[in-house]
């Protein structure tokens, strides 16, 4: 019998044979959640002989809830994640232009999963479209629960957006057309201090010596020029003796002392020119919802794309390890996509879990699985001579090299 995860004196703590819900996930879901299982399985074996198990526990949402329970995310799936604090999903299917809300960002909202970590880098031997992905070592941390993905929108000639354009107008001063959709973009003091908070922590603790703040204050300057100035505020009320801002430090005239983090600011556009021609003068990049969204899957796109991008959704104490990329129903049970996005996200899971050893099984395994050119179709038809696999071969490629 498994048991649960705990937080005692604000510390995780995990037995050696934690309960961890899993959501299989909808379209190419169920099979690179199989891929990943098994790797992550024979890691733990591996690294902790018969010491420390996991005992999956499965949850449902998406497609399989449906059809199951009739509702697409059930309470009950809410409550096995916030209860056993540590959890992993396949992709969730979301309809464009109608139907309902993302179910991923619902999950983070109503678990309160403020922040979206997305390493991103290189192995070697993966196919890319710039000169030098070996300078790709970036972690994005993304603002989970406000920006534009709050929400709060209204269709061109609902009532409400009706009612809200009235109230721009005669209130406020406001010019929109009579056909627009509307949207508010709520961005907060409280929420960006929180990710900023994280972000430095994971600067201190991993001894990184840049932060980046990538924000369009310029344009949006009491939204997106508010959270840069409330990322400064925080570095200096909470963080001030290892912070030293890019400012200080060009009046000084002075190199960055050892210990000290430098902080600094981009606007987005130009950030975008920066993480490809500049690529190795950033290390960690805090931003707002939907620019760590843009950011992440463009940083991904150097290393070879999504399938090789994890992320996690993590909150105060509770984390949602997860795929980045979409559910590709096309090629649903057909054993062929990329596993690593999610194989790589159990690794953020065992860090997170502090079962390090048996993430780096994995993550020296995936390496050399790739130095092989064993890899599936999306990085083979890029690869001279690769060795094209399935999603399940990939994932036994992995547990052969963990051997």
């Amino acid at each position: 019998m498994g048991q649960k995860i705990t937080v005692e004196a604000g510390v995780l703590k995990v037995p050696d044979n934690p309960i961890i819900p899993f959501i299989e996930g909808d379209g190419t879901g169920p099979d690179i959640w199989r891929a990943t299982r098994s790797v992550v399985e024979f890691a733990v074996r591996k690294a902790y002989g018969q010491s420390r198990r996991i005992e999956w526990k499965e949850i449902l949402a998406g497609e399989k809830a449906f059809k199951t329970t009739g509702e697409w995310l059930p309470q009950a799936t809410l409550d096995a994640v916030r209860d056993h604090l540590v959890a992993i999903k396949g992709p969730l299917a979301t309809p464009v232009g109608g139907g309902f809300r993302s179910l991923n960002v619902t999950m983070r909202q109503a678990l309160d999963l403020y922040a979206c970590i997305r390493p991103i880098r290189w192995f070697e031997g993966v196919p890319s479209p710039v000169r030098h992905p070996e300078k790709v070592n970036v972690v994005v941390f993304r603002e989970n629960t406000e920006d534009t993905y709050a929400g709060l929108e209204w269709s061109a000639g609902s009532p409400e957006a009706l009612r809200l354009r009235e109230f721009l107008a005669c209130e406020l001063g406001c010019r929109v057309p009579e056909d627009a959709g509307l949207g508010i973009k709520p961005i907060s003091r409280t929420a960006t201090r929180r990710i900023m908070r994280k972000a430095l922590r994971h600067a201190v603790d991993s001894a990184q010596r840049v932060i980046t703040v990538v924000h369009k204050g310029n344009i949006m300057k009491f939204t997106e020029g508010s959270f840069c100035q409330w990322c400064y505020e925080l570095a200096q009320d909470e963080f001030g003796e290892v912070v030293v801002t890019e400012a200080e430090l060009a009046s000084s005239g002075l190199t960055l002392p050892g210990g000290k983090i430098l902080l600094n600011d981009r606007i987005a556009d130009n950030m975008f020119q920066q993480v490809l021609t500049r690529t190795d003068e950033y290390r960690v990049l805090v931003m707002p919802n939907l620019n760590g969204d843009y950011f992440s899957d463009a940083l991904a796109a150097q290393v070879g794309g999504l399938g090789m991008a994890p992320g996690a959704n993590i909150g105060d104490h509770v984390a949602l390890f997860e795929a980045t990329h979409g559910t590709a129903p096309k090629y649903a049970g057909l054993d062929k996509v990329n596993p690593g996005s999610l194989i790589l996200s159990a690794v953020m899971m065992l860090e997170y879990m502090v079962w390090k050893e048996a993430a780096e099984e994995i993550v020296q395994a995936v390496a050399a699985t790739i130095k092989q050119k064993k890899v599936t179709y999306d990085l083979a038809r890029m690869m001279e001579g690769a060795d094209e696999v399935s999603t399940s071969g990939f994932a036994e490629a992995i547990v052969a090299n963990m051997e």
